[in-house]
């Protein structure tokens, strides 16, 4: 708990390259060379790429094809999201272990609230030993940042990597900043930079002097949000890290059914919005649980850990094979339900080395679709029957656009 008059102590903790990082775990060979990780086919795109990659202008979300043509000497893997979430999950338990408040910001990323730890053990030293522990043990680079505030921390990692360590005492907050690009401050993006470049704004320094009122009228309240993390100003707090967390929905017929196709139905609608709920919140699930309450009253829960995702197509898929594990075909059911737990932040990162440009594109769409005119705006063909699925808002009168049912 943060006592007034103590300055914070923040950490940022950011694995360098995570999922290069892992490859060149179980192939050395790759070490030293530009290494991209993602979708391999003519549609696919980099999820991650290495420092040596980037020294070519790649970056993470770029078409495949257009960093081959950057660098057509990269060595291209596909990636493995099991092994990625395997490390990142070891990673958690070690920070778990070793610090009393954290948050697990992305599957490679995470936040450290060690506000009065000071007196005891002196929070640079105790980072510093808890980054040698993950190094040791997982044989990952990993950079952290430590300062009164998650946006300072964040940047001071970025301004460590590779693989070091940096502090920003209280007070050098804005000084620290000062120099730097406006693009380094969290939530500041490529079209967001041009609106500051227009604006004659190109450095830290420039923003800092300027008026809050005047970013204010340009931006409205992303101005003056900017204008702080600027000037090195965060009150957001350190939310503690629950595996437990998670997105659920059910639904109770009032009538017992066993029309099998009405229940596949509904599962698919279900993980379809549960998809939807999780981009939402930049959240990607690890675990899928589906649970079917018989007409006798018996409930029966069957729950499978899964890599790190928010995509439809591969909830569905992990929806289906567990209801029909679960469901008995003579019994009539009264209830079905689906949960997505063990979330992180992290959004679409995780899914880009499965994914096409197509697909990306497509969910992007979708949720663009439903974010201004409801749930059922956009839907699969299986799923038009649907209805009254807990938080799926009603539609706006407008006919759907259907989306053939893509098998899994």
């Amino acid at each position: 708990m943060h006592v007034s008059g103590t300055p914070k102590a923040v950490v940022h903790l950011d694995l360098d390259t995570f999922f290069v990082s892992v490859e060149r775990l179980e192939n050395s060979r790759l070490h030293n060379k530009p290494v991209l990780v993602g979708g391999t086919g003519s549609r696919g795109v980099v999820a991650s790429c290495s420092y040596e990659a980037r020294k070519y202008g790649i970056h993470s979300a770029m078409p495949m094809r257009t960093a081959l043509q950057l660098c057509p000497e990269a060595i291209t893997i596909k990636g493995d999201s099991s092994r990625y979430s395997k490390y990142s999950n070891m990673i958690t338990d070690i920070i778990k272990a070793e610090v009393p408040l954290f948050e697990k910001s992305s599957i490679d990323e995470f936040y450290i609230d060690l506000t009065g730890m000071d007196k005891f053990f002196g929070c640079y030293k105790l980072t510093s030993a808890l980054r040698d522990r993950i190094i040791r043990e997982t044989g990952l680079p990993i950079s952290f940042g430590l300062s009164t505030n998650k946006t300072v921390a964040k940047v001071a990692t970025e301004e460590a990597k590779p693989n070091n360590k940096i502090e920003v005492a209280s007070g050098r907050e804005k000084p620290f900043l000062a120099p730097l690009p406006v693009k380094r401050i969290p939530m500041v993006g490529e079209k967001t930079t041009l609106l500051l470049s227009q604006m004659g704004v190109k450095r830290i320094h420039t923003l800092q002097q300027m008026p809050i009122e005047l970013m204010e009228r340009a931006m409205g309240k992303t101005g003056s949000m900017i204008w702080k993390k600027a000037n090195g100003i965060d009150h957001s707090p350190v939310v503690a890290y629950h595996e437990k967390k998670s997105v659920s929905l059910e639904r109770t017929f009032e009538k017992d059914t066993i029309d099998v196709e009405k229940l596949q139905t509904l599962i698919v609608a279900m993980a379809e919005n549960l998809a939807f709920q999780l981009r939402q919140g930049n959240k990607l699930t690890a675990c899928i649980t589906v649970k079917i309450r018989y007409s006798d009253f018996n409930t029966y829960t069957l729950q499978k850990r899964i890599p790190y995702t928010s995509n439809d197509h591969t909830l569905i898929a992990i929806a289906k094979e567990l209801f029909a594990k679960l469901y008995h075909k003579r019994l009539l059911v009264r209830l079905v339900g689906m949960r997505c737990s063990h979330l992180v932040g992290g959004g679409h990162q995780i899914n880009l080395f499965e994914d096409s440009e197509e697909t990306i594109r497509l969910y992007q769409a979708m949720d663009t679709i439903r974010n201004r005119f409801g749930m059922h705006a956009v839907k699969r063909a299986k799923t038009m029957e649907s209805k009254g699925l807990g938080r799926m808002n009603p539609f706006n009168g407008m006919p759907p656009v259907i989306l053939a049912h893509r098998k899994a």
